[in-house]
């Protein structure tokens, strides 16, 4: 399938293919849509087998921006890059300088941020050479904190529908990465009594969280058969698919990890089915574009309010529910009916010429 064509399925503005050999530069930044405003969303750094799965990827991830703008009431659009390197060894000053270059060149189109395999530090070489990029150590910086607390506020909501209580004490809640958002996650369940289970590729980034919190440490591969009730996919996407879909054993799957669901109708249909209920990622991920977005307030950056502003998170998540419960559908359509509504109110305001 051609780029064009792939554009075309998703409803994709524009690709930008960008590579400078002197740094080792090869990023691709995807605008998916500008309707509600300039497109908003992270880098990504890392090791893709293929160019077609870079594109694949930053195609999924920029589509899925759109909807969580939309959701958390921003006026912003969705967009997305990725850059194909290990984030461990292939970093330098040169590299996010030549991105910063590029997305510089999009004239505000696009606004950048640090997500996956790309820190704070790095959006510091980016600005650099380019004032489109937010999540800076002088203002919001990481926002992986506010992302965690949205995601434990989502999964109250999902708590109260599915055990008619939102506490968390003695529930047995799975969280598959704890690296940079599933760490502060972590830290909240146990504060709130939970009993965790953690999983990650990185053994070093287990053992912090088991020295740390006295968690249980899990296999990666065991964690989907886990006997437990909430399963928090906090690592890379694609998570719930034909292979660990028969084999969870929870009640509500509730996490970070972008496109958690490897085909979106398939396995949401599936999903709901089983009688599981799926906290839609876009809507229970958002804080972390919330924080970020917070730093183009008048005035700046307000953590106080970015925090209020990520705990009704809480009700976006209750909205879902109630929407699936209302119009009979799955909550992956769900969100997407409440996305789209705002999308489509406000593309609908008239044009007014400012010269």
């Amino acid at each position: 399938m051609s780029v064009f064509e792939l554009m075309e399925r998703r409803g994709h503005e524009q690709v930008a293919f960008c590579f400078d050999k002197a740094s080792g530069l090869k990023a691709i930044i995807a605008i998916h849509d500008t309707t509600l405003g300039p497109a908003l969303g992270g880098c990504r750094m890392w090791p893709y087998s293929s160019e077609e799965e870079a594109l694949i990827d930053v195609l999924r991830l920029s589509e899925g921006m759109t909807y969580k703008n939309a959701v958390m009431g921003l006026d912003l659009g969705g967009g997305k890059s990725v850059i194909i390197g290990d984030p461990r060894r292939d970093k330098s000053e040169e590299l996010f300088r030549a991105f910063g270059r590029f997305v510089q060149s999009l004239n505000g189109r696009y606004i950048t941020a640090e997500d996956v395999g790309t820190s704070v530090e790095d959006m510091g070489w980016v600005r650099l050479q380019t004032r489109h990029v937010v999540g800076l150590s002088t203002s919001s910086g990481d926002p992986s904190p506010l992302t965690a607390f949205g995601v434990f506020r989502g999964m109250k909501a999902c708590l109260r529908e599915v055990f008619g209580s939102e506490s968390l004490q003695g529930r047995r809640v799975a969280v598959q990465g704890v690296g940079h958002v599933g760490y502060h996650l972590v830290r909240h369940l146990v504060d709130a009594g939970a009993e965790v289970f953690a999983a990650d590729i990185f053994e070093e980034k287990v053992k912090r969280v088991v020295d740390e919190f006295k968690v249980t440490p899990v296999a990666p591969d065991s964690i989907y058969d886990l006997d437990c009730d909430v399963f928090a996919p906090c690592a890379l996407g694609a998570v719930i698919n034909d292979e660990t879909l028969p084999r969870l054993k929870c009640r509500i799957v509730a996490g970070s990890a972008n496109n958690q669901l490897a085909d979106k109708e398939r396995h949401g249909d599936a999903i709901h089915e089983r009688g599981i209920l799926y906290a839609p990622d876009f809507v229970i991920n958002g804080g972390g574009v919330i924080n970020v977005a917070d730093e183009m307030e008048p005035g700046g950056y307000n953590r106080e309010r970015a925090y209020a502003r990520v705990s009704t998170i809480y009700d976006k998540v209750a909205e879902v529910i109630n929407i699936s419960r209302r119009e009979g559908v799955p909550t992956y359509k769900a969100a997407d009916l409440m996305a789209e509504g705002r999308i489509a109110r406000l593309g609908r305001l008239k044009k007014i010429y400012l010269p």
